[in-house]
């Protein structure tokens, strides 16, 4: 189950430098066009954040807390990644989106691994939630750091490859110390759904709309349907 865990957790890692190499090759003549499959991107993303969310990390997290602890450690999520959102915005860092994308990355892992051992059902959806949002996290931090930094394309795909084993990593260690902790799963996934519901209306949302173009929030619909798809169909088995 461990090689499980690890193969799992590293094709979720990879949709991060799929998602950088997508945006390197795209080429669309069509301004307009390219601009709509950009902000379309972003809002898949952010519905399939919103499903994993919803879906997955809350009901699972709630299931061994009490309210109040449950209350306190999504709070905790969203408080840290605005603090984290503020740093980065004081030092004008050309690598937020890849910040808040790793933020979400590496604790969804760590209760990814732990969830494996514990036999829940919904772990594989888990596991496609995540690779599902890496992809276009993994667009949108390659566009960011691609016009903002002197890195060559080639050397930031490069990192985001060696970004992704931090799947395996974090995932293995979720699978060896936290497994028997159900209490301390549901704390990371509650931590993580408070901060992943940061990013959404604070850096997703707000980039999504684009004036009398009404295709891209039709991409949230479909990063949302989805994991509903793949919630539904989990429980069903």
């Amino acid at each position: 189950m461990l090689l499980e865990v690890i193969i799992v957790t590293l094709c979720a890692g990879l949709a991060m430098p799929l998602g950088a190499i997508i945006a390197h090759f795209e080429r669309f003549k069509s301004k307009w066009l390219k601009e709509e499959v950009q902000h379309s991107v972003m809002a898949f993303g952010g519905g399939a954040l919103l499903s994993a969310v919803s879906l997955v990390l809350v009901p699972e997290g709630i299931a061994n807390l009490s309210p109040v602890f449950a209350v306190i450690c999504f709070i905790a999520g969203g408080l840290s990644f605005m603090m984290l959102d503020i740093y980065l915005h004081q030092k004008s860092t050309p690598a937020s989106q890849l910040a808040a994308m790793l933020a979400d990355f590496i604790p969804e892992s760590i209760a990814l691994g732990a969830t494996f051992l514990s036999g829940s059902a919904h772990a594989y959806l888990l596991a496609a939630l995540i690779g599902l949002q890496n992809l276009p996290e993994g667009y949108n931090a390659f566009r960011e750091m691609a016009g903002s930094s002197t890195l060559r394309p080639a050397k930031i795909i490069q990192k985001f490859f060696v970004l992704a084993f931090l799947g395996p990593l974090t995932g293995v260690a979720g699978f060896i110390w936290l497994s028997k902790d159900p209490a301390a799963i549901s704390a990371i996934m509650l931590f993580a759904s408070g901060g992943i519901l940061y990013v959404i209306f604070q850096d997703i949302a707000p980039q999504v709309k684009l004036d009398k173009r009404y295709g891209p929030p039709m991409g949230a619909i479909l990063g949302f349907v989805l994991g509903m798809a793949g919630y539904m169909m989990s429980a069903n088995g």
